[in-house]
């Protein structure tokens, strides 16, 4: 329950048991210490001591850990480590190493580097889980060459690091390009005494894509299933992506659809990444294959498969299939759904179900953003409802200003003839300290001259416009 993060029960049965007289043990407290609530911890480790009860490494260790990794309170944890030597409870190798892993976080490599020498005056010998954070740390600032003479330090020491410190330099040195440093290493784990896991060959695989090297990604991802490791999903998708990349959205699309087969556990996000690339290839059809395949193998779609999916149908014209799936049962639409099928129906002139789209998303309290304000602005004004246009525009503004807002509601009410409603709608803006910039000038005055408003009698009120804006008057 502790490790579950659920402290207010764990505290809560915690005085429950001293209610009842029933005196927690030693484990009962380290085991509230834990509960991720380092604050009241703190008193509880407090209570303990007061209560006569002596703690141990363990207890003690928690304590430093909670001083260093989540208070950051490192003159407290030292204090700590001394207390531990003074009552006969000398610091052990998990003490020290937690107390180093809190430094490293706070970036004091040095201070850490400190507390290394520290123990090893205590005759304490350090261990992988000792060094390595230390190894993080040290590539977390760049310092790359320094993490590598540590690693190598550790195996003269006679503490050999593990998979889980060369995944840490795998990392840094693909980050910074060195792809065939990395590729040596892994060459030469065997006689380097580690073995790669599936996390290693993910992070090089990743590193490949990101820098280009596609056909050695995918080389990379044959020797890591040649050597019986199973890829992850996180694997799965990095191959997929860089498949995609490389205009080989197919061949993506036949492992996914062979996954069984081969023995992979894909999943929702695979999927997705593919049919994202075959939706922005225009491949509509191949698409609704892969959505269909993994729903046959039980996958669940999420808010983003749908979201391609109807963004597929919508690119290829299929508005109705479109709003079918966007309907469906089990359906969750987000803002990007919404805005993909507004946009097209918009196009297609469909301003009726516009409306309805955006009055339902609105109920679902799911918030506009200004792409849709900017197209329900133009439908009101084309429906001829323009104080509903105008009321949407002050709505947006929960939102943020937004200038692309006027200059649409600057054309809807021109196009309109609504001439006071715009200079009514100026004079607030300005009055309220909003910028109308040139954009909103240009587009009043290309907008007045196509309609015909500068050879007519209400060119007054488009030169009163005018002067407002420009703050003659």
């Amino acid at each position: 329950m502790s490790s579950s993060g659920d402290a207010d029960h764990v505290l809560r049965l915690f005085r429950e048991m001293k209610s009842f007289r029933r005196a927690p043990d030693l484990a009962c407290y380290t085991t509230l210490v834990t509960a991720r609530r380092p604050h009241a911890a703190l008193s509880v480790f407090k209570e303990m001591a007061s209560s006569g009860l002596a703690p141990d490494a363990v207890a003690y260790t928690v304590l430093v850990k909670l001083y260093s990794c989540y208070l950051q309170d490192f003159d407290s944890a030292y204090e700590v480590v001394r207390w531990m030597a003074r009552c006969g409870c000398p610091p052990d190798v998990v003490t020290y190493s937690t107390l180093i892993t809190g430094l490293c976080w706070a970036g004091r490599v040095e201070e850490a580097l400190g507390v290394l020498d520290l123990m090893l005056e205590d005759q304490c010998r350090p261990n992988v889980c000792t060094y390595t954070p230390i190894v993080h740390a040290y590539c977390s600032i760049g310092q790359i060459e320094e993490a590598k003479q540590l690693v190598n330090a550790m195996g003269a020491v006679g503490c050999p690091p593990n998979t889980v410190t060369y995944n840490v330099i795998v990392e840094a040195l693909c980050m910074v390009g060195a792809l065939d440093e990395v590729g040596n290493l892994i060459n030469d784990s065997v006689s380097n005494g580690w073995k790669p896991d599936a996390i290693t060959y993910s992070i090089y695989m990743d590193g490949l894509c990101k820098f280009g090297k596609l056909d050695k990604c995918v080389e990379v991802f044959d020797e890591m299933t040649a050597r019986g490791l199973c890829p992850t999903t996180v694997t799965l998708n990095i191959l997929l992506d860089c498949l995609c990349r490389g205009s080989e959205a197919w061949e993506a699309k036949y492992l996914l659809e062979r996954s069984r087969e081969l023995e992979w556990n894909a999943d929702v996000a695979n999927y997705n990444t593919v049919m994202s690339r075959l939706c922005s290839g225009g491949r509509v059809l191949a698409v609704l294959k892969l959505f269909t395949d993994m729903l046959k193998k039980g996958i669940a779609p999420n808010s983003w498969t749908f979201s391609i999916v109807v963004n597929s149908l919508c690119r290829a014209g299929k508005l109705r299939k479109a709003r079918c799936i966007f309907d469906s049962k089990g359906f969750v639409a987000n803002i990007v759904t919404y805005t993909t099928l507004i946009r097209y129906l918009h196009l297609a002139g469909e301003n009726d179900e516009v409306c309805l789209l955006f009055y339902k998303m609105v109920e679902e309290n799911i918030s506009p953003n200004h792409t849709i304000y900017r197209i329900m602005i133009d439908c009101l004004c084309t429906k001829g409802r323009f104080l509903v246009a105008i009321g949407c525009f002050f709505r947006s503004l929960e939102n943020g200003y937004s200038e692309d807002l006027v200059v649409t509601l600057t054309y809807g009410l021109l196009r309109g003839g609504k001439l006071r409603e715009l200079l009514t709608l100026l004079e607030w803006i300005l009055s309220h300290g909003l910028l109308i910039n040139f954009r909103i000038f240009h587009a009043l005055i290309r907008m007045c001259c196509k309609m015909g408003f500068c050879q007519s009698s209400e060119i007054y009120k488009v030169c009163h416009i005018l002067d407002k804006m420009l703050g003659v008057r």
